[in-house]
């Protein structure tokens, strides 16, 4: 038992039908017992009956943590943020199932496609003549150098068509993203006429 208490819990016959009160659990108590408190930290929904002056001694000196080391405590709370349920990585299926990838082995790849090493814009090193600004532009405009005038209109026509709000495929992002579209496609047209 966690409870330091040591006093021995009195066997109270049943409340009779006709008073329908319970009669408080400590020792030599008489009293109305109208509140509860829990038998144990194992027994939380079993309770015992006090009554209030009682109630508020036993709850003074009960500790759930008693008789628990700091481990066994640390693992307790963190399984009551999750509500003692499982968890596991994310990205995985299921607690104990492997990691399943783009590569997979579900995937039929005869040619070979999957293995080659495909680098997008972001993560192909870029002049480090540029700006910041210029970076980013070209990383929204997916390309590695500015080109001409006609390259950057080109591919902004494009991302107006993909990001403009009016459009069918609009998401709540689109307008941030035409936002950062224009003020590319500002930075890249200043770059090279310049």
């Amino acid at each position: 038992m966690p409870m330091e208490l040591e006093f021995e819990l009195l066997k109270r016959q049943q409340p009779s039908q006709d008073s329908g009160q319970r009669c408080c659990e400590w020792p030599e108590c008489k009293e109305e017992a109208a509140h509860r408190a829990p038998k144990s930290r194992d027994e939380l929904n079993n309770y015992r009956w006090f009554c209030i002056f009682h109630a508020r001694e036993y709850n003074r000196s009960w500790n759930y943590y008693a008789g628990m080391s700091d481990e066994e405590v640390e693992a307790d709370v963190r399984q009551d943020t999750v509500w003692q349920r499982p968890t596991w990585r994310i990205g995985r299926n299921d607690p104990g199932g492997p990691d399943y990838t783009v590569h997979g082995e579900f995937i039929h790849d005869p040619f070979d496609l999957l293995k080659q090493t495909h680098t997008s814009s972001a993560s192909r090193p870029m002049d480090p003549g540029y700006t910041a600004e210029q970076r980013r532009a070209l990383i929204i405009f997916n390309m590695e150098r500015p080109g001409d005038v006609d390259s950057i209109k080109q591919r902004y026509k494009e991302l107006v068509k993909q990001y403009h709000p009016d459009t069918k495929s609009a998401t709540a992002r689109s307008d941030e993203k035409i936002k950062d579209v224009n003020e590319a496609y500002k930075i890249l047209m200043a770059f090279v006429s310049r």
